[in-house]
């Protein structure tokens, strides 16, 4: 069947959209087709679009179609149709990415739940040490769901979440991103040397502070360009956990969210870090320049705090907190105590110069709970082995003196029957020496 192109024209005066006709696209029979004096006519891509869909055309608003402008038409389609799927793969990653994000928080609070209800429980039953306690069923009570479902519902859920919706790594520009404790084992991977110098900002998100120190050694040596960290929902909640960041390389900005950081809520945690940190010359602390004022005030309100720790920790634990390079100096400190500047020998010239963050302030250090745990088992069993040697030293001292109390008793009548049979032996000179000299002769 031949469209007249004239009749056409006519009757779809109005055309504004390709879809109002797209049915004419079914027809492989229209040759001949004029648009010409319609709305759709005055857009930029209608000529492509209609070619696209209608490629039998022979001419186009009584224009001769050639075989470059389908050839166009079809680089354009394939174009289109390429966009159109990238499009569509970019909405599914940045869905998937959602739903990740969302499965990570959702294990994080889940955590945290769990994590209270156990400090709960512990503080309670903390309260009566010394024998069971008798509000145990009650505090059981005062959670029947969270308690009571402990097991069966929390953990539940958390073992049906699977390990790739768990955690996600995503590097976006200059910034490394991090969700869930899984991501921080992209650390081990072996990342190209351009992405690596790419990333000058590292974001920890629904990871708790203390696995994060664990891989700080490692960021330090993957990224060396990182100079901004990031931590939201990281569970920092005391000022003592900053020291673990002085064993990166450099940091120039540190933003700390106050969601799920309460250190925050403590009005000098900013001042602890500048002091803690000033070997780095932060430049930013959650967004706000740090002044020449600030890092005065720090001084001011911390720096006692270095000199306490420095002096009262003995001076083989001091040694064993430092590194190389703190020893060096350390030792430097001690040897040149009390000396004139003008005795001070050459090969120390090493040990003058400056290695970073001072040695007071490198007293100031963080473990971890789990390092902390491991040290308290550590100490328990000295403990354990230190009273089973000193019960054994007090047995044996126990014996030692019932046998000198049974000693003493005997010995009045001991001393009486040694002496009556040293007097008898002797009493005849001449056979007492025959027997002396028979014994040497002929001993037995």
């Amino acid at each position: 069947m031949r469209w007249p192109t004239t009749e056409f024209r006519e009757l779809q005066h109005g055309i504004n959209s390709f879809d109002s006709v797209s049915c004419l696209a079914d027809s492989t029979s229209l040759s001949d087709i004029t648009f010409d004096g319609n709305p759709i006519a005055q857009e930029s891509w209608y000529k492509h679009t209609v070619l696209q869909n209608m490629m039998q055309l022979r001419q186009l608003d009584m224009k001769r179609v050639t075989e470059e402008e389908k050839r166009v038409a079809s680089i354009v389609a394939k174009k289109e149709e390429e966009k159109k799927r990238e499009s569509h793969k970019q909405s599914l990653l940045k869905e998937k990415k959602r739903l990740t994000i969302n499965n990570v928080a959702r294990k994080w609070d889940l955590q945290q739940r769990i994590a209270n209800i156990a400090a709960s429980q512990d503080i309670k039953a903390s309260e009566c040490p010394q024998e069971p306690c008798q509000t145990d069923e009650n505090t059981l009570s005062t959670f029947p769901e969270e308690t009571g479902s402990l097991d069966s519902g929390l953990t539940n859920v958390l073992q049906g979440l699977s390990v790739t919706d768990t955690h996600l790594v995503e590097v976006d520009g200059d910034t490394l991103s991090l969700y869930g404790s899984g991501a921080l084992e992209c650390l081990d991977r072996n990342w190209s040397v351009q992405t690596a110098g790419m990333v000058t900002t590292v974001s920890f998100t629904f990871i708790e502070f203390d696995e994060i120190v664990q891989v700080l050694p490692k960021l330090k040596i993957k990224f060396p360009n990182s100079l901004h960290l990031k931590f939201k929902e990281t569970n920092l909640v005391m000022l003592q956990q900053f020291n673990a960041l002085a064993q990166l390389r450099r940091v120039d900005q540190l933003t700390i969210d106050p969601q799920g950081n309460p250190v925050v809520n403590f009005t000098l945690w900013k001042y602890y870090v500048l002091f803690r940190l000033s070997h780095f010359s932060m430049q930013k602390i959650n967004g706000t320049e740090v002044t020449q004022n600030d890092m005065i005030m720090a001084e001011r309100l911390f720096g006692i705090l270095a000199h306490v720790a420095s002096s009262e920790l003995p001076q083989y634990q001091m040694i064993s907190i430092l590194g190389d390079a703190r020893k060096k100096q350390f030792r430097y400190l001690l040897e040149t105590k009390g000396k004139k500047p003008g005795i001070v020998s050459e090969d120390s010239n090493d040990s003058k110069r400056p290695v970073g963050e001072s040695t007071n302030r490198a007293m100031l250090n963080y473990a971890t709970r789990e390092f902390y745990n491991e040290k308290l088992e550590e100490i328990k069993d000295k403990k354990k082995f230190c009273k089973m040697y000193v019960e054994d030293l007090v047995k044996e001292a126990t014996e030692i003196n019932m046998k000198n109390e049974a000693l003493q008793k005997l010995w009045p009548q001991m001393f009486i029957e040694l002496v009556r049979d040293a007097v008898i032996e002797i009493r005849n000179k001449n056979s007492y020496m025959k027997l002396c000299l028979q014994q040497i002769t002929d001993p037995k």
